[in-house]
Formats: C-alpha cells, sequence, structure tokens
C-alpha cells in the first residue's frame, strides 16, 4: 500500500462486528471520517471522528475517545482513559471520563462532565494528529517502513493491536436502515448487521448475516456461510457467492460465480456467464 493512500478511503467493518438494538459494537477501535452520519451509538476501544460526525446514540471508549470539532453527540459519552474534545463539539447527555479531558473552546455539555484527571480547556485535536493516529492502526497491521518511522513518536511500539479498527470513511451513513459510502466495502467474519449495504465494490466474509441488500458499482464476493436477506445488485461488477452463502433475494450481475451448496432464493439475472460449482465426493 503507498505511503500517500488516505487510510479512511474504505469502509471497513472487522470480524465480529455486531449491530445491534441502538449500539454499533466492536472489539477493536472506532475510526470515523469527517461529515459523516452514524445513526448507532458506538461502543469500542478507542473512539476517533473527524470534523463535523454526527452520532444518534451514545459513545462508550472503553481508551481514548478524540471528537474533532463540530461534532455531534445525541446521548452520553463514556471514555475509560483520555478525552480529547474539539472546539464546537455538542453532546446531548453526559460526559464521564476515567483520565484526563482536553476540551476546547464552545463545547456545550448539557448534562455536564466529570473526569477523574486533569481538565485542560485547549483545541486539543490538530488535524495531522488525528491523521497520525489512524496511520497507527494500518502500520500495525503491516504498512511501509517510512510512515512507521513517521509515527513513531506518537505511539507505544509495544502495544499490539490484534483487532482491525472498525473504518467509516468520509461524508457516509451508517444507520439501521442503509450504509452508503462512496467507496469499496469490506465486512469481515461472523458480522450482524442491519441495512442496505451501497457501496464502489462489497466484499463480505464468512458466517455473517446481513439484514438487507447490497448495491455495488463493481465486483461483489460473498464468503462461506454468510447469509444476505435481501437482494445482491450489480451495476457492472461480477459476483462471486462461495460455498455454503445464501442470498434471500434477487441477484443482478455480469458474470456470477456459485460455489458448492450456494443458494439463491429469487431471480438471477447475469448479463455474462454463470458457473457453478460443485461438491467433490469423498471416494467409498
Amino acid at each position: 500500500m503507498a505511503f500517500s493512500r488516505d487510510p479512511l478511503d474504505e469502509l471497513v467493518v472487522p470480524d465480529g462486528t455486531e449491530a445491534k438494538e441502538v449500539d454499533l459494537v466492536t472489539d477493536g477501535d472506532v475510526l470515523v471520517g469527517g461529515r459523516s452520519t452514524v445513526e448507532f451509538g458506538v461502543r469500542g476501544r478507542n473512539v476517533l471522528a473527524g470534523e463535523g460526525v454526527t452520532f444518534g446514540g451514545a459513545i462508550e471508549a472503553e481508551g481514548d475517545c478524540r471528537l474533532d470539532m463540530w461534532c455531534e453527540v445525541a446521548e452520553n459519552v463514556l471514555v475509560g482513559q483520555d478525552a480529547y474534545i474539539g472546539e464546537r463539539v455538542h453532546v446531548g447527555g453526559e460526559m464521564k471520563v476515567a483520565g484526563d479531558l482536553d476540551i476546547g473552546d464552545d463545547v456545550e455539555i448539557e448534562e455536564g462532565f466529570e473526569a477523574n484527571g486533569w481538565i485542560v480547556i485547549r483545541n486539543p485535536m490538530p488535524t495531522i494528529v488525528f491523521l497520525f493516529v489512524y496511520l497507527k492502526h494500518l502500520l500495525l497491521i503491516g504498512e511501509e517502513e517510512t510512515a512507521q518511522r513517521l509515527v513513531s513518536e506518537l505511539v507505544d511500539e509495544d502495544e499490539e493491536i490484534e483487532t482491525e479498527p472498525l473504518v467509516i470513511p468520509p461524508n457516509a451513513t451508517v444507520s439501521d436502515d442503509a450504509w452508503r459510502v462512496s467507496t469499496p466495502a469490506t465486512i469481515g467474519d461472523d458480522c450482524r448487521l442491519h441495512g442496505n449495504v451501497r457501496a464502489e465494490t462489497i466484499d463480505v466474509g464468512s458466517d455473517t448475516t446481513i439484514f438487507g441488500s447490497l448495491r455495488a458499482r463493481g465486483d461483489v464476493t460473498i464468503g462461506t456461510g454468510t447469509r444476505i436477506h435481501g437482494d445482491l445488485t450489480t451495476r457492472s461488477g461480477d459476483v462471486t457467492i462461495e460455498g455454503d452463502a445464501r442470498i434471500l433475494g434477487d441477484v443482478s450481475s455480469a458474470d456470477l460465480e456459485l460455489g458448492p451448496e450456494a443458494e439463491i432464493d429469487g431471480t438471477i439475472r447475469a448479463n455474462g456467464a454463470i458457473t457453478m460449482g460443485t461438491t467433490e465426493r469423498e471416494p467409498e
């Protein structure tokens, strides 16, 4: 991956992520690009949001929480370590911080705030620091050495990141109704999501359940044992549905490749070739 690549140029939903009743829950970090709308609350390790992000619920961060200027949080913000809140952020509930709180000008917290550590009023999160934190997570999963040296002054290199972060690109909309991005989307294994997914390309892992349809401009891949409770449509791409996966609606694509025991409940519309895999029989 080139060093110049934007670390937020893809929707990434890591393994095991769940959209529960009102919260988006993941074991790792949550990184949200500027001007996005997340109609859920979010629960993760560290939660970082760019300028002008709107959250429709509460934020619960086991580690740090960083909210850039003009962010809106509808409910409470609960932080297990330190919080960095940019200017003109609005929080509809209360804020509780177990560590230190750096807070910018004109921040409104409707039900008040508590911090067990230092409270400093300043503008705490320059954009460059925000980007470095993003790069930290990419570097620890194998990015190039030049970028590693660049962020080494800001991070503890002994820290090991075992879980890939949940990444929501800029200008995205994430809700119980739809996940809309203008970038590629990668959804991991063992996820459980609600809402229609709209992206440039879509890659869904194994044993994931999506209660909604998938629509992409390019290619779509569905992993083994995954269930899609809706239609699967691509404008000009190919579709690969691996073994034991099931699409409970229609499928529309260019070429279509079906793995062994893959199922499509609805109508198949393929402008190109349809390839069907077969289950290999064990020798008697």
